[in-house]
């Protein structure tokens, strides 16, 4: 593959990515298994040291906090 290869297919993929919107879908999904998982370790360690008790209703309100902050840091 020659140099000139490489440019055109870069200059390919930045047009095609610089165009995509992505799908909303896929962020919020996202952000919902990332959000809960971050919030599962979060009350997991919290418990650990005796802070809080682990629970689902923690772990709840923990991810949907965590879920809303990120929503409205990424949309502003």
């Amino acid at each position: 593959m020659s140099d000139g290869d490489t440019e055109r297919d870069d200059d390919g993929f930045e047009a095609g990515v610089s165009s995509s919107q992505g799908d909303p879908r896929v962020l919020i999904a996202m952000n919902v298994v990332l959000s809960t998982l971050f919030a599962w370790s979060i009350v997991w360690g919290l418990s650990f040291i005796g802070a809080v008790e682990f629970g689902l209703i923690n772990v709840a309100t923990a991810a949907i906090f965590l879920f809303a902050m990120t929503y409205l840091v990424t949309m502003s």
